[in-house]
């Protein structure tokens, strides 16, 4: 931060914007990376690019947060949503060919909690359909789909750094552009339009007005604090991992009792230690639990509402039944997950979800927890 502030250039695109795309593009092996002030901005950037216009239709999970489907009702989209799988809140891959007609332009996923979606069968809708993905990888950093970084399968990936993310700058994202034939044009959407990257390079003796776009540009100081969190990446990613299975392995036992039903992440996917979750079995018992662990000083929150019943969207639905975006909304319970969690404060979150149950509880075994997450 020092060193941003004193470098005499506080506006973006300067070195620390450059170490924080280079880091992401090496680590990652994305296509190009365009440091955003969000990850709104950069769904919004990915609606521009790909030329999104009135009546064009969009597919998009609904159960997910509203920038996923803001960005491209912004430009004249109608959203398609669908339904969540039976097995996770990932957009369920069998239920969208359906939802595909000739006015459809893109596929827009979420990967709920950083656990991959089903990549390869709707990258295989796109082809077959010509269409865009687009991967709302808000939550999805240093997590991967059969060995593939979230964010790098798609055309296009958004990353979130916003304050409740693993990786965060306060406000923050990135557009990642694997399509490379996208990438000159974002770079002047990014610039308000111009084509002021070009003559910053030598390339152009004066810049101009040549297109649409925005102010996408994050500062550098909030670059610089987002360089800081990407060196530390490595401690941040174990330290959450190993909360994540902690609670993961102190769950079991209630899991198996049926008193509610534990995060799944499928062989192709990995866990990247964003949210642990709770599903419970019915909105009331949530509702109670939440209530119970509130008055026991632990913030325990439920997610997103179903966009498809929103009051800006419900009228604009066609009408379809959406069950499983539905019964996530009603039943998903988030705890506790930060890196500054202590071993006492995660103690007491399990101890407490235990009582509530009314069920038995063994003090953790702090040794077995740390050997099984360093496995």
């Amino acid at each position: 931060m020092y060193e941003a502030v004193h470098s005499g250039k506080l506006s973006g695109d300067g070195i620390f914007t450059q170490k924080c795309q280079q880091f992401l593009e090496s680590e990652y092996g994305f296509g190009r990376c365009f440091l955003t002030t969000s990850c709104t901005d950069a769904l919004e950037m990915a609606a521009i690019l790909i030329d999104i216009k009135e009546g064009d239709e969009v597919i998009v999970p609904s159960f997910t947060f509203v920038s996923t489907a803001n960005a491209f009702v912004l430009r004249g989209a109608k959203i398609v949503f669908a339904d969540s799988s039976p097995m996770s809140p990932n957009i369920d891959p069998q239920k969208i060919e359906a939802l595909i007609n000739h006015r459809t332009k893109a596929i827009v996923v979420v990967h709920y909690a950083g656990v991959a979606c089903d990549m390869d069968a709707i990258m295989g809708l796109a082809s077959k359909h010509d269409l865009i993905v687009v991967e709302d990888a808000a939550k999805a950093i240093d997590s991967y789909y059969k060995g593939r970084p979230l964010g790098s399968i798609g055309h296009f990936g958004a990353f979130s750094f916003h304050e409740t993310k693993n990786i965060q700058s306060g406000e923050g994202g990135c557009l990642v552009v694997n399509d490379r034939k996208f990438l000159q044009r974002a770079e002047v959407i990014r610039e308000k339009g111009t084509n002021r990257s070009s003559f910053f390079r030598g390339e152009i003796n004066k810049y101009s007005w040549i297109d649409i776009g925005s102010s996408f540009l994050p500062s550098e100081i909030t670059a610089a604090f987002l360089f800081a969190q990407l060196e530390s990446l490595e401690h941040i990613q174990h330290k959450r991992k190993q909360i994540w299975e902690c609670y993961f392995d102190q769950f079991r036992s209630l899991a198996a009792a049926g008193y509610f039903q534990l995060p799944v992440v499928p062989e192709y996917a990995t866990n990247n230690g964003h949210a642990f979750y709770l599903v419970c079995n019915s909105i009331t018992e949530r509702d109670q639990l939440m209530d119970f662990l509130t008055k026991k000083g632990i913030m325990a929150i439920f997610h997103y509402l179903p966009l498809h019943l929103s009051p800006f969207y419900r009228e604009k639905h066609d009408g379809r039944e959406l069950r499983f975006a539905v019964y996530y909304s009603e039943t998903i319970l988030r705890l506790p997950l930060f890196v500054e969690l202590t071993e006492n404060e995660q103690e007491y979150v399990i101890e407490n979800v235990y009582l509530f149950f009314k069920a038995p509880y063994l003090h953790l075994d702090r040794a077995a927890v740390k050997k099984m997450s360093n496995s």
